[in-house]
């Protein structure tokens, strides 16, 4: 497995305060239908806040949201989101929304207070995960917030629940 990337620059998608995960990250289907296969999930991600968006998208690029990101159930969208090798920073999100983001092993950071006043959709942005330092090129602004929990980074650079666990069984056989 090759080294994780905990630094990824790219475009800031900017989203804003109160997105819902079924709607607004995923449509609702996908949820109730318990998928989980990342190519059936990335076509419909986000496409029903900004359509279009997978097509637009690209590795390293950081979706930037408001208050309250990811309200409900599930994690698909984050599913997605980690296939495509996007970050996500929010202002706020609920603890679901973050256990859910982290357990699909995708790179997040929360809370990032006044992020959405940081930047604007397609700045130029860099953001290390490992030690929590953002950088908007495009504004000249560099910060820094909560990184991810270091006793939850071997988690995201696995690649979440099911790769950890996968890890981890092969360590234990390796071991005996």
């Amino acid at each position: 497995m090759s080294e994780y990337q905990w630094q990824l620059r790219g475009r800031c998608y900017r989203l804003g305060d109160n997105v819902p995960h079924p709607g607004g990250v995923i449509p609702l289907n996908l949820i109730t239908a318990r998928e989980t296969d990342p190519a059936v999930l990335i076509p419909h991600l986000f496409s029903e806040t900004d359509p279009g968006f997978a097509e637009r998208v690209r590795p390293g690029d950081l979706i930037v949201t408001g208050k309250n990101f990811g309200m409900g159930p599930k994690g698909c969208g984050y599913i997605a989101m980690q296939a495509l090798g996007l970050g996500l920073l929010c202002e706020s999100m609920s603890v679901q929304a973050y256990r859910e983001a982290i357990s699909t092993g995708l790179a997040v950071l929360n809370p990032c207070p006044q992020i959405t006043t940081m930047c604007a959709m397609h700045d130029d942005l860099e953001v290390n995960f490992q030690n929590g330092l953002f950088i908007n090129h495009t504004k000249n602004i560099r910060l820094e917030f909560p990184a991810i929990p270091k006793e939850l980074q071997e988690l995201v650079s696995k690649g979440g629940n099911t790769a950890w666990l996968k890890f981890w069984q092969e360590s234990q056989k390796n071991n005996s």
